[in-house]
């Protein structure tokens, strides 16, 4: 009974510390935790709760008998660099490098930028410590670092590294992960453990946003007009695609590709708009509109309405972004929305740069002047809620697009299509993004940034941009009146075998592998049928927990693929395919024990059905 109730005073401890003590330690799935916090007459207490062997959370909160302007708080521990073969984060990119202690490898998240969390991965793709924060809304600093002098890694949490309002109380959960899962598993729980917080709670997302999208961006940029998109969108609606993003270039003659005249949001270069997303409805297609959320540019009409109510000026770009904490601001967005989706019937909206929505060094945290908040990123919330709430009144089902890098835990309750960042006809950038966001993202929509190419491109070469993010939604953005038949072809069947799998592409269990070398393989997998891509490896791994049924996509620009069987050798039909969706061999085959050869052409595709 005395082990029991120390057992469980040791998983539910309370620490009452003085703020005027410099530190203190306190236990976390193993690791010994050193917090740092200087301020005047604060408690904080700490409680620790056990959910399974290696996994803790830490419940940090702060109270204060008089409102308090918090000091900078960390939370800092060491392991060992023991098999860890890099760190993962929502910003680590191309380079998931761990970085000497004298540069750490940092990640600064708030609402509208990252998210906070990092994992620390094996070679053998085992998470080996993934720590996360509940706090999603305001700053957080998590950093991981190598130490030369002692090959051990140097962890760290910050809060309130920034200047902040003043508060009587304040809580946080820190989350830390040691249990050797696959590391893609420590990180869907970390985003599941997000979606219990009620201010994390995700949007609901439509079917519509679950599908193929035609993007008028790389293929026209702003020189847009009605009568060339509507040829666009047939063409696109016979391919599978079934929604428009009409981007940037709608709301004005300029071209300049500044946003100068940005603000007044009225449909200059597009006049006919209600009748051209009647048009495009007709076609039985949806119709996405782009906005700049927070800018009103300096030649805009809404400069002198919204005077003085600007957080900053964007040099160079000819804009200046709204400040969130004017109600007449909050107004003035919504307002623009609604107008909108309930006048041209919109389907959606690609709600863009909303990561300009921050405090700046010179920016005054005080609810004063008209401003109705002090904290931006307590504005913007309100902002997006109160936007969600009131465009779901018009549509239920409306789809909201955000790209990186604002596609953190909070931006799921406002947005339910998160997009890779702009990286046009570079397939490895665009596949380790989306690799990136479905990590993270839960059921929200991961769609590929536009796809585009050279016309003069060769086919399977053109397919790559294809198969690179075959494991989100694709967005296409080539004149499809324009380019190659069999560009146009190649585009058709990849676009209807990802829509007859698509359950397995974005549904099934996701096994991205080795993202130190930026994901080469990856692998979508139901119980019935598993698909695997191949982009940097030619080694494809087969054993007892293979479903029947086996596609291999040969996205690399060699033809050898082989399947190494851990299994007795067994009876597959087999086809294989090219780019096009020609078959060039079928038949039946037995795959040994050990190491089997196959020649797929380059973006082609292995079908593999075992025979019981």
């Amino acid at each position: 009974m005395r082990k029991h109730i120390i057992s469980l005073v040791f998983l539910l401890f309370v620490i009452l510390i003085n703020a005027q003590e410099k530190s203190k330690l306190f236990s976390l799935s193993g690791n010994d935790i050193s917090l740092k916090y200087v301020s005047d007459e604060i408690k904080i207490a700490i409680k620790v709760d056990k959910k399974n062997e290696g996994l803790e959370i830490a419940t940090i909160t702060i109270t204060s008998e008089k409102p308090f302007s918090p000091d900078e708080l960390s939370l800092k521990w060491a392991t060992p660099s023991s098999n860890v073969a890099g760190y993962w984060s929502s910003q680590s990119y191309l380079d998931k490098t761990i970085t000497p202690d004298w540069g750490p490898a940092s990640v600064k998240s708030m609402l509208s930028r990252e998210s906070p969390v990092i994992c620390l991965f094996g070679h053998d793709n085992i998470n080996r410590q993934t720590f996360a924060v509940s706090e999603a809304l305001n700053t957080v600093i998590t950093s991981t670092s190598v130490k030369e002098e002692d090959g051990m890694l140097y962890n760290e949490v910050k809060l309130f590294t920034e200047k902040n309002k003043k508060i009587s109380s304040y809580q946080v959960q820190i989350r830390l992960d040691t249990r050797p899962i696959p590391y893609y598993k420590t990180l869907k729980q970390v985003s599941n453990w997000w979606e219990t917080f009620d201010l994390l709670m995700p949007s609901k997302v439509p079917e519509a946003a679950k599908l193929p999208v035609y993007s008028t961006w790389y293929s026209y940029h702003q020189n847009i007009n009605k009568d060339s998109l509507i040829k666009e969108c047939k063409l696109a609606k016979k391919l599978g695609y079934k929604t428009i993003i009409v981007d940037d270039g709608w709301q004005t003659l300029d071209s300049n590709r500044g946003y100068a005249y940005t603000g007044d949001w009225k449909p200059e270069r597009i006049p006919e708009m209600k009748e051209f997303v009647k048009e495009v409805h007709n076609l039985d297609m949806k119709f996405i509109l782009w906005y700049a959320v927070p800018f009103v540019g300096e030649k805009s009409m809404a400069y002198e309405q919204m005077k003085g109510k600007f957080l900053d000026y964007w040099e160079g770009q000819g804009t200046y972004v709204l400040d969130p904490r004017f109600p007449e601001v909050r107004d003035f967005i919504i307002n623009t929305y609604v107008k909108a989706a309930t006048e041209w019937d919109l389907d959606g909206f690609k709600l863009d740069f909303l990561g300009r929505f921050k405090a700046g060094k010179k920016t005054r945290l005080v609810a004063d002047e008209g401003r109705d908040y002090a904290s931006v990123n307590e504005a913007t919330d309100r902002l997006m809620t109160d936007l969600m709430s009131s465009l779901k009144e018009i549509k239920p089902d409306i789809m909201i697009e955000f790209r990186q890098p604002y596609t953190g835990p909070a931006m799921r309750k406002y947005g339910n299509m998160f997009r890779a960042s702009d990286c046009p006809n570079i397939a490895l950038v665009n596949r380790v993004e989306t690799t990136d966001l479905r990590l993270l993202s839960g059921d929200t929509a991961v769609h590929a940034d536009m796809l585009m190419w050279h016309y003069s491109e060769a086919t399977e070469i053109a397919a790559l941009q294809f198969l690179n993010v075959i494991f989100s939604v694709p967005q296409i953005s080539v004149r499809l009146e324009d380019i190659p038949e069999e560009h146009f072809n190649m585009i058709q069947f990849y676009t209807d075998y990802w829509l007859q799998n698509r359950a397995i592409l974005l549904e099934a269990e996701f096994l991205p592998s080795s993202p130190q070398l930026n994901y080469p393989i990856i692998s979508g997998k139901s119980s019935k049928k598993q698909i695997t891509s191949v982009y940097g490896t030619s080694n494809v791994i087969i054993d007892s927990k293979t479903p029947v049924e086996l596609d291999i996509l040969n996205a690399k620009m060699s033809k050898e693929v082989v399947i190494i069987s851990k299994n007795r050798s067994a009876n597959y039909t087999y086809e294989i395919k090219n780019c096009l969706g020609k078959t060039v061999k079928k038949g039946k085959i037995k795959i040994d024990k050990g190491a089997n050869l196959f020649e797929i052409p380059v973006s082609g595709l292995l079908s593999l059905v075992k025979i019981n």
